[in-house]
């Protein structure tokens, strides 16, 4: 079974979305961990998949 980013991008805004209503403090975190993410992914595209 292999899910692409295009299926996984909303599932986590959706949380972090929840996560930023719940905790506001987060959402530093969750800002700088996105852009890690990305970066990385822009960055190395094979670890992606």
């Amino acid at each position: 079974m292999t899910i692409s980013t295009l299926a996984i991008t909303p599932l986590v805004s959706l949380i972090a979305g929840v996560l930023i209503l719940v905790m506001p403090r987060l959402l530093n975190y969750i800002v700088a961990f996105y852009l890690i993410v990305i970066g990385l992914l822009g960055l190395f595209p094979h670890l992606a998949g």
